[in-house]
């Protein structure tokens, strides 16, 4: 992607903060002269800021602000290690309802909507991100929280919710429960802005059909704000991100080096106005591509492709990587499957083992279909799996994120 002028001048500006104040860029860019970047080559030679080095500044040492200008704190998950802490000044929550509002404009969210709210709230990013964006916009929102179906279905239907915002396992969890007590005729969604986790289109097309819903793909990371940053529109092509509060590189996850539009890799991203905690050039590990040309919807904004994995979900069984977009992609060209799928994997009498486990509509022959799965995870992924059909509800529901892949080795 072409570095804007104005995008330019931003980062300029904060290389020249972070470099002449003690702090944790002052160290990382120690010895390069910043004056002498002048073009977008120059910034590409700039040494990428990694997940590790957040988790060995814990807890505040990114701050880039006194004290006194911090208003609040958030922090990652810590699924894949150390929580990493994120400072925020007044400006940088502001920004964030700034980009969360023009979310919900994108989905074609107005005041007249109300947005019931299931993310997690406290330190993870979520919730509060969807409740700035809807009091930014003026809409009601509806801030629920995660888990209690049955309280969240009373009221949806007693405040007559127009928006869902969730992550995928619970927005399917949420379909299959009103399917099951048979109240879709008492449900006023209209939209969904779904994010937080990686999800196929099977899922998809699922969570749509069964609300009856336009579904939204929103993106974000605790280390860059939170989820806000980007969203798809109406026509299902990418997620625009809101380029005069990020930039956006595509590199090679192996060489580090960029990649043109339209080829994916692991997206990168340097924040332009952040004050509390910026960041220049960090690596998120998701993997996508930046989509070519304008889009139909007539913004401006560039647009990155959906994400379809992570450099660090990979498994590695029987010598092959295997990653969870490879069987997403598998199981969404088998007729009968459903999107819902778990991945149990161990070492028995000295060799790897794994047990594929779907599920499928209760007339399908589950012998017949396991054999085709079995026969298609050889030939597109290369090694021999145990593959076990179950009817649809057969496994685990998450009202947070769902674990997909589930490694008993370690």
């Amino acid at each position: 992607m072409e570095l804007k002028e104005e995008q330019f001048r931003l980062i300029k500006k904060q290389l020249r903060r972070l470099t002449t104040q003690d702090g944790f860029y002052a160290t990382k860019f120690e010895g390069i002269d910043i004056d002498s970047i002048q073009t977008q080559s120059d910034f590409e030679q700039l040494p990428f800021t990694m997940k590790s080095d957040l988790r060995d500044a814990d807890p505040l040492g990114l701050q880039a602000v006194p004290d006194e200008d911090i208003v609040r704190i958030h922090s990652s998950s810590g699924t894949t290690g150390t929580p990493v802490i994120i400072p925020y000044t007044k400006k940088d929550v502001d920004d964030w309802a700034v980009m969360f509002a023009r979310c919900y404009e994108m989905a074609g969210i107005n005041k007249r909507d109300r947005i019931q709210i299931t993310p997690g709230y406290g330190l993870w990013t979520a919730g509060i991100g969807f409740q700035l964006g809807a009091e930014k916009l003026g809409a009601m929102a509806i801030p629920m929280g995660p888990g209690n179906t049955d309280k969240q279905l009373k009221m949806m239907m007693d405040m007559r919710s127009t928006v869902l915002c969730a992550t995928s396992s619970y927005a399917l969890l949420l379909a299959e429960e009103i399917a099951k007590r048979g109240i879709a005729d008492n449900i006023c969604l209209k939209k969904g802005v779904i994010g937080s986790e990686r999800w196929g289109e099977k899922m998809r097309r699922r969570i749509s059909s069964e609300l009856g819903i336009k579904l939204y793909d929103i993106y974000g990371l605790t280390e860059i704000y939170g989820p806000g940053i980007g969203i798809s529109c109406d026509y299902d092509e990418g997620m625009h991100m809101w380029e005069d509060y990020v930039y956006c590189e595509i590199v090679d996850p192996v060489t580090g080096k960029n990649l043109p539009d339209g080829e994916v890799g692991e997206l990168v991203i340097t924040t332009l106005t952040k004050e509390g905690a910026p960041l220049i050039r960090y690596r998120t590990h998701d993997l996508t591509r930046l989509i070519p040309g304008e889009c139909k919807c007539g913004s401006k904004h560039p647009r990155i492709d959906i994400i379809t994995g992570r450099t660090d979900d990979m498994t590695k069984v029987k010598g092959v990587n295997i990653f969870p977009g490879q069987i997403d992609d598998l199981l969404s060209s088998i007729d009968g499957v459903s999107s819902e799928y778990q991945v149990m994997i161990d070492h028995i009498n000295g060799k790897d083992a794994m047990l594929l486990s779907v599920e499928c509509e209760p007339e399908i022959d589950k012998e017949m279909l396991q054999t085709i799965i079995k026969s298609r995870f050889k030939s597109k992924i290369g090694i021999s799996i145990t593959v076990e059909a179950v009817n649809i509800g057969g496994l685990p529901r998450s009202e947070k994120k769902s674990m997909r892949i589930i490694d008993k080795r370690y």
